[in-house]
């Protein structure tokens, strides 16, 4: 308890799935917590939730996709708690993830790059409150389908590969401003991989381990890692929480 102690975070996506736990973990651990998502009944449960459990909370509603919404959090964020020293973009429009690459349209692609673009806004816009405080941690959410080449994932796998590779060059720019950026990718069974699940567009895991992640046992706790000062050596690195999915992909 306490690895979060005095540390301000804003998590996105944190009204539902692995966002709420990942935010409520963090509130345990000591944090201040801003609650970002679109949709208010959800920001309003999650913030209860933490506050009933003793943490500290304040939810903001924000469609990420908004480019004048992700600004306007922001400085709402800065206004509440006066900083942020973690960032976890966690945000990703699930509705339009599945075509097959022949059927693949500009539009589709950017409906899912949409997401990425979002998280270079959060990213931008929280580095100099970061560096003014001495440094800071941004975790962003990959994917294990982009690393993996999920078929019929295309236009999910693409956006949060590039993820990815900002990740990595934010590391290189931003490391010696105390700054360490990580991505993870889960395989873990949300909402919305339940829903392709029953749909038939996802199959059995093939995980080593033999079946999905839990959001709140097996990933949550990966994010708080990389949150904490236990992971001030590591940056520009993407962990893996698939259950050993991806053994040997994108060699």
């Amino acid at each position: 308890m306490g690895r979060l102690a005095g540390k301000i975070a804003l998590v996105t996506g944190a009204g539902r799935g692995l966002g709420r736990e990942i935010a409520e973990l963090f509130a345990r651990e000591g944090a201040r917590v801003a609650v970002v998502s679109r949709t208010a009944g959800n920001v309003e449960e999650v913030v209860a939730a933490i506050r009933n459990q003793g943490g500290a909370a304040q939810g903001f509603v924000c469609d990420v996709n908004r480019a004048e919404d992700v600004e306007n959090c922001v400085d709402a964020v800065l206004a509440a708690f006066g900083g942020v020293d973690i960032l976890v973009n966690n945000a990703h429009d699930t509705r339009n993830v599945n075509a097959p690459v022949l059927e693949m349209s500009a539009d589709h692609v950017a409906s899912q790059m949409a997401g990425t673009l979002a998280a270079l806004q959060f990213m931008q816009l929280c580095q100099p409150v970061m560096v003014s405080r001495g440094g800071g941690r941004i975790i962003n959410m990959g994917s294990a389908a982009g690393v993996v080449g999920t078929a019929l994932f295309a236009p999910y796998a693409m956006a949060k590969e590039a993820v990815r590779a900002l990740t990595r060059c934010a590391a290189r720019e931003w490391g010696r401003q105390g700054i360490t950026v990580n991505a993870v990718c889960p395989l873990a069974l949300t909402e919305a991989l339940q829903d392709a699940v029953d749909k038939g567009i996802a199959k059995a895991p093939r995980a080593a381990v033999g079946r999905y992640g839990s959001p709140k046992d097996d990933v949550a706790p990966i994010i708080l890692f990389l949150a904490s000062d236990d992971s001030q050596f590591v940056t520009g690195h993407t962990l893996m929480a698939d259950g050993g999915t991806s053994i040997d992909a994108g060699r």
